[in-house]
């Protein structure tokens, strides 16, 4: 009779979620990957034209075809994934810098200051944000620097709300008190007291705006007021080819799949951090 062999505690079966995002985590790892290191895998140049013919088919020389004006599809791909990604996360980072630093203030001042700042943010998020985007760029112009600092000002509204109602959870608790009571100054509390008890909501909530602002560039990007050409842009390149579609060519489909692939990939692993969280803080 054959004895059933036990498995060792320390040695877990993975499970369904977690390989999941693993998979997710890899598939962003090649995204940054491509970003990185675009002119090394890129086959050619970020506007070279390398054929005289616009749209031709899937081939050996053009693995993805080439666009209306003769590039190679496959290498604006990539380095689409650098402008992107690049331009996306600098807007994030901007705009929480921003939302986060006012947000945590206004929490720890209160009163009228409090009340000012907030009602600002009120009236800017009255406004749709695509519109109120595609206003101020039209006014003010669609370069790269102002396309960052509009969407950032813009999206820095939901990091303000976002970080000030669980700033006010946390100012309110007997350490901030007592740091107060102290004569500690209000930069120490907000590095010290505030700001590390509410990272893990700002690291989960900048992974979903970082996909917010992704979608909203590329999609001003496809309205022609995003990322100008001949930078290489996912956004654009789906408006430049739209044409194939009709003639049953996917090629459109491609930059597509590569925002939308990335998205999801991003709000697993977003989902996969906050139930990480979530055990960790039920476990303590």
């Amino acid at each position: 009779m054959t004895q059933a062999i036990a498995r060792p505690a320390h040695i877990r079966r993975p499970s369904g979620t977690s390989v999941v995002a693993w998979t997710a985590l890899v598939v962003v790892l090649i995204y940054i990957v491509a970003a990185i290191f675009a002119p090394l895998l890129a086959p050619y140049g970020e506007a070279e034209i390398v054929s005289r013919e616009p749209f031709l088919p899937w081939s050996r020389e053009f693995l993805l075809g080439t666009d209306q004006l003769g590039r190679d599809i496959l290498s604006r791909l990539i380095y689409g994934a650098r402008n992107t990604l690049a331009i996306a996360l600098a807007t994030t980072l901007l705009a929480f810098a921003i939302g986060v630093a006012l947000g945590t203030a206004a929490a720890l001042a209160r009163g009228w200051m409090d009340q000012v700042m907030s009602r600002a943010v009120d009236v800017l998020m009255a406004i749709p944000q695509l519109v109120f985007a595609l206003v101020l760029l039209t006014i003010f112009g669609t370069s790269i620097p102002n396309l960052v600092l509009i969407m950032a000002v813009l999206d820095s509204t939901r990091a303000y709300r976002l970080a000030r109602a669980v700033a006010m959870n946390v100012v309110v608790l007997d350490f901030v008190e007592a740091a107060e009571l102290r004569g500690e100054s209000r930069l120490w509390i907000l590095a010290r007291e505030i700001l590390p008890n509410i990272m893990p909501t700002l690291v989960a909530e900048f992974g979903l705006r970082f996909c917010f602002v992704f979608l909203t560039i590329a999609a001003l990007s496809f309205l022609g007021v995003g990322i100008q050409p001949p930078t290489a842009d996912w956004g654009s390149m789906v408006r430049e080819n739209a044409t194939l579609i009709t003639y049953g060519d996917p090629t459109p489909l491609l930059p597509a799949a590569a925002i939308a692939l990335l998205t999801i990939c991003i709000n697993v692993l977003v989902d996969w951090y906050v139930s990480r969280a979530g055990r960790r803080n039920a476990g303590s």
